[in-house]
């Protein structure tokens, strides 16, 4: 057995330590927002927060992940909460989950989780980003670009800049 921190919970899985985590989250864990999209990093749509940083579950073994957390998008409310000392709230969405509906951004939504996990990184390091920053993000940092082939590119530069909006007020609605 492996124990691993995912959303603030520890979590024992039976999955040997060289399983990439993509499989243990979605197949173990039953969490499943992280995607398979193209399994070799190339896409993002498996992207999760490992110690704050984003990685690609879908290349990250379990052996990386020794006395770090993960946070995949359904525990962005809580990091948001933790963060912020705010009274937990299960009605409460993190800003950029909040901006993602506020802007109705996705469309068939595959890779929307991973770029919700590369703003909410971004936003972390800069809470005031310009398109510029925004598209280095989402295209240049990281292992590899992220990938949308529905083509919604506007919709996410617009609820990236609606998420800093809203976390500049203290959070979603």
């Amino acid at each position: 057995m492996v124990t691993i921190t995912v959303n603030g919970n520890q979590r024992e899985v039976s999955a040997s330590e060289d399983t990439p985590l993509l499989y243990v989250l979605r197949n173990e864990l039953g969490v499943m927002t992280p995607k398979f999209g193209c399994g070799l990093a190339q896409c993002g749509a498996c992207s999760v927060l490992l110690g704050g940083e984003e990685i690609r579950a879908c290349i990250t073994p379990l052996s990386a992940l020794e006395g770090k957390e993960v946070t995949t998008v359904e525990g962005l409310p809580d990091r948001w909460t933790k963060a912020r000392g705010l009274a937990p709230d299960p009605e409460r969405l993190h800003p950029v989950q909040q901006a993602w509906v506020d802007e109705q951004v996705p469309q068939c939504g595959i890779c929307q989780f991973g770029m919700m996990i590369k703003i909410t990184e971004l936003l972390e390091k800069n809470p005031k980003p310009s398109d510029a920053e925004i598209k280095a993000a989402l295209t240049t940092s990281g292992p590899s670009p992220h990938l949308c082939r529905c083509g919604s590119y506007a919709a996410i530069l617009d609820g990236a800049h609606r998420a800093a909006v809203l976390a500049s007020q203290g959070g979603a609605k």
